[in-house]
Formats: C-alpha cells, structure tokens, sequence
C-alpha cells in the first residue's frame, strides 16, 4: 500500500486518460455519446459517470473524489460547489419531514443556520447538545432520531467530540453518525476509523489549502454516497472544472501543508499562553485544553485552528483590546475562512453578529474578546513577532 504523501500524488490517476503528466481542465458541460445506445443508458444512469453531462460527474471530480475517499478511509466520496453544499447535500439525504437530529451547539454558523432555521421549516427536529458530554447525546436520543451530527474540533470554541462513543451510540441504535472533519483535516484525524458512518468537508479550507475556490465533499459507503448523488443531481450544486483541478492541485501538497501549520500553531499558541495580555489560549494541542487527553487519543496532529481571549478588566475593553491587536497585525490578515498557507484571524463576535443571537453566542463560548486563529505556513519567528508588535500598541 502506498504511502500517504505518494498517494496524495498519483491516486486516482486513470482518470487522466490523456499523456499530460498534470490531469487536464475538462472544461466541458456534456460529453459526446457512444454510438452505442445501450452504452449511453448506462452513462446516463451510472453514479458519478465522469463523462456523461458534467452536474453527474467530471474525471477530475472522480480523480479528486477518489484521493479524498482514501485518505478519510471510506468506501467512497462525492465533492460538490461548496462546504455548506456538501453539508446540506448530506443531511438531506438522512432526513424527512418527521425525523429528528442531534447536534452539538457549536457549530460552524452555516450550520447552524441550517440546523436550527431551514430544517425547522421543512419539518424536522433537531436537539443542541454539549458536545463534551457524553450522556447528552443519549439523554437527547428520541424513537424519531435518525442523524447524530458532530463537528470537532468545533468551530470556533475548539472543542472535542468523543468519536469513539458518538460512533458506537449510532451503532446501538440505528442512526446515522455525521462528523464535519474540516478543523482537523484528514491529516490530523479521520473519524470513519472510530467507526463514523459519513465525514464531511469544506475543502475550501485545508485540502485546498490556497483560499482560490470554493469546494464541498462528502465521504461514506458507497450506497450512502449514491444516495447523496441523486440529491445533488436535483439540488445542483456541482463542483466546476476549474475548481475541481484547484483542489485536485492543493491535495498534492496536503500532508507538508498540514504538519508545517501543526509546528506553527503549537509554537504560537505556547508563545501566546505566556502573554500577561491574554486571558486564555484554546487549542487542542496544549495540555491545559480540557479534552487534552481525548484529542490526544483520536488526532494524529492538532490542526492550525486557536482561539485567543483577550485579557482586560470587563468585557467592554477585552472587546477593544481585540481590535487593537486585528488593526496592527500585518502578518496575519484579518479575514475570514482558514486552512490556507496564509495565516489569518477573525473576531467571531462580529463575524457571526448577525447569524448568532446574544445567547447562541454565550452557549457556543463565542466572547467578545475571543479571536480565532488560523495558523499558515509562514516562518513562526514572523509571526510570533507580529504579534509581539501587534501588542505593544496596547495601553497596560
């Protein structure tokens, strides 16, 4: 079996049926038809047929889809236009009107706003639980359950789901385990291992990793992932082309990616625990981290994802003091998304002003004074140092 870094280059390799040593754009909508009939049925009703008409399939989304179902060990995978695309895709291949999930209450805002606005409409139920408690996701369990959907780490708090029992809680009884595996990457961790039934992604972020697209994937059985492409055949939200060799061009370099920005985030978030300026580092690899052990046993790296709380004597001047430091930072770019080469922040507070409601914030560890922190591969010195210079604007 090959190794991690080679596969990542030459997985999923025929389907580049031309001599190109780099897989072509297959910038086409339709594909011409074989002269025979019972040929062109067959493409036409074949999952994923990646030369038949392009929202079925494309042989770069199969090269791509192929690469990323090896690497979160599952039968098969599916990408699609966007994270929320593959997110909404999944679930609505789960549910119905009548059905009810379990879910955690930090959750990336997008999924939020699904779980708790768009679901509510069509007529399913869902349950926000502590993800850190393991007797919550029991206790929520009704005869009606069909979806346990986790995320972990979470965004943007950074805490810990106990795969291991989410999976085995599924098992017991019947219902189907989701885990959005976009912190960590597949580097880091790989629920479907813990016995996880789907893992999803926004590939926006870590495997592509150059913030140039916009990418979705789902990963599961291959019954599950049928049926989450006949979903996606009426919902729409097909990866184009273009997008789809991006992302096939940024697994290449996922692994040396990945590990550079796990040295950098520890190193950065060891620096910053010992600022006098901030109140609390949250990142899963320090030992101080509540689910420390956990992350230890069920994460081969720590991802490039922290959190910072501001010290300040109230609420009101942690807010300022954090807005001082994004102002000064040059380095790090205030922005949103993560996963990039580049290293960015954000204030969560304001970014998921208008998605989040005073209380939804308080519950998801969401402060005003908190930022969050998406490491790159800079040189750590440079960006320690921009930070050091960043804080030297703030009044003590």
């Amino acid at each position: 079996m090959k190794k991690l870094e080679t596969m990542l280059i030459h997985q999923g390799n025929q389907y580049n049926t031309t001599k190109a040593v780099a897989s072509p754009i297959f910038q086409t909508s339709t594909y011409l038809a074989d002269t025979d009939l019972s040929a062109y049925i067959e493409a036409a009703t074949a999952t994923k047929h990646p030369e038949f008409y392009h929202r079925h399939g494309n042989p770069t989304n199969s090269q791509v889809a192929e690469i990323i179902a090896k690497l979160e060990q599952t039968e098969d995978a599916l990408v699609l236009a966007t994270g929320m695309a593959a997110i909404s895709t999944a679930i609505l291949a789960v549910v119905k009107a009548g059905d009810h999930i379990v879910a955690q209450h930090a959750h990336y805002s997008g999924t939020t706003l699904f779980l708790k606005e768009f679901l509510s409409d069509y007529g399913v139920e869902v349950t926000h639980i502590d993800q850190t408690d393991n007797q919550a996701f029991e206790s929520a369990i009704r005869p009606n359950t069909k979806l346990i959907y986790v995320e972990t780490p979470s965004n943007p708090n950074l805490d810990i789901t106990d795969l291991t029992f989410v999976a085995a809680l599924g098992k017991k009884h019947g219902i189907t385990t989701m885990a959005d595996n976009t912190f960590a990457s597949p580097i880091n961790q790989r629920p479907a291992a813990y016995g996880i039934d789907v893992v999803l992604h926004s590939a926006t972020k870590y495997l592509g990793g150059h913030s140039d697209l916009t990418a979705g994937v789902v990963c599961g059985s291959q019954e599950y992932i049928e049926r989450v492409w006949r979903r996606s055949l009426v919902l729409g939200a097909s990866l184009s082309p273009f997008d789809s060799w991006l992302l096939l061009r940024g697994l290449k370099t996922l692994a040396l990616r990945v590990r550079q920005i796990n040295e950098n985030a520890l190193a950065l978030a060891k620096w910053l625990e010992q600022s006098t300026l901030i109140k609390k580092v949250r990142y899963v690899g320090l030992p101080n981290h509540p689910q420390y052990a956990l992350a230890r046993k069920q994460m081969q790296g720590f991802t490039g994802m922290l959190c910072i709380e501001v010290e300040g004597q109230n609420e009101e001047q942690e807010y300022q003091r954090a807005q001082i430091i994004l102002s000064k930072l040059q380095v790090f770019i205030n922005a949103a998304s993560l996963g990039g080469v580049e290293s960015l922040i954000v204030h969560p507070a304001s970014m998921w002003g208008s998605h989040h409601s005073s209380t939804q914030k308080q519950t998801s560890g969401i402060t005003r004074g908190m930022l969050r922190i998406s490491v790159g591969i800079e040189h750590i010195d440079d960006l320690i140092a921009d930070f050091q210079q960043a804080f030297e604007h703030i009044q003590k």
